[in-house]
Order: C-alpha cells, then sequence, then structure tokens
C-alpha cells in the first residue's frame, strides 16, 4: 500500500506539473499564434488557464492527503517537497480566485483588450494584473520542479 500511495504522490505532482508546463509552453504561444484576434486567443487561454487552476488544486490537496495516508503523520506536512505542493496550492488559489477574476473583469469592461488603447486605465491595469499571473504561474512551476526534485530524493536511501 505504500508503494501505491507514493505513486500517486509522484503522479499528482507530475501531472499538475505537465499540464502547466504544457500550457505555457504549447497551449498560450500556439492560441496567439494560430487564432486570428488576441481577445479570442486570450479567451482560450483563460479558459485553459481556469481548468489548470481547478486540476491543480485538486492535485495538489490529493498529494498532500496521500501523503498524510502514507504517514500518518501531520508533520509529513512540514517536509520541503510538501511545502513546494502547499505553496502551489496557494499561489494557484490566489491566481484564480483573484488576479483572473479581476482580469475577466476588466476584459468584459473594455470590451476587447486587443482593441484598447496601451494608455487606457482598465488597459494598464489587465497588463498589471497579467504580469502579476504571468509571475504566479513561473512560481508554481518552479516549486513544481523542486517539489519533484525533493520528492525523489526523499525515495533515495540515505547514506
Amino acid at each position: 500500500m505504500q508503494t501505491i500511495l507514493r505513486a500517486i504522490e509522484f503522479l499528482s505532482l507530475s501531472l499538475w506539473l505537465g499540464a502547466d508546463a504544457f500550457l505555457g509552453v504549447v497551449v498560450a504561444p500556439g492560441a496567439f499564434a494560430i487564432l486570428g484576434s488576441r481577445d479570442a486567443a486570450g479567451l482560450m487561454v483563460g479558459y485553459s488557464l481556469a481548468r489548470l487552476h481547478f486540476a491543480g488544486i485538486f492535485l495538489g490537496l490529493l498529494f498532500l492527503l496521500v501523503r498524510l495516508l502514507r504517514t500518518r503523520d501531520f508533520a509529513s506536512f512540514t517536509t520541503a517537497a510538501a511545502l513546494c505542493v502547499a505553496l502551489m496550492v496557494i499561489l494557484t488559489a490566489a491566481s484564480q480566485l483573484t488576479v483572473s477574476k479581476r482580469m475577466e473583469r476588466l476584459k468584459k469592461e473594455m470590451v476587447s483588450v486587443q482593441n484598447s488603447r496601451e494608455t487606457d486605465p482598465l488597459r494598464v491595469e489587465f497588463n498589471r494584473l497579467h504580469h502579476i499571473s504571468v509571475a504566479y504561474e513561473g512560481a508554481v512551476l518552479l516549486l513544481g520542479f523542486v517539489g519533484m526534485f525533493l520528492l525523489v530524493r526523499e525515495t533515495l536511501p540515505k547514506s
């Protein structure tokens, strides 16, 4: 049973990390390169990002629950790998529930991000929030890589 639970830990973090990397490396650049308008591409990326956020939160919570079941000790949440995953969940929830929601509201007010002047206060705020969103996603990706490294290191025999 320990092996199955450990495998679920690896699988949940791997799925989240892979999906996050795929969105950033394939989906977002592809949407902006292929779709005819930046507004359509933004809708596609926003749709994908929201689903990624909810999947990531689920996978992160699954990771933590399985870790607790495997170790039967709340102290296992204080390991570096578990702290990385917990921080990933917090950053993802903050991004989805605050930054993404505010960006959606601004997009509706502007009607078209693409046709809004760069100096329009709504566009300036949208761009600021977009930079924050990208920073959150980058931090989640980095934490995922670090968390995976630490998770692998936990399985190595102690010398």
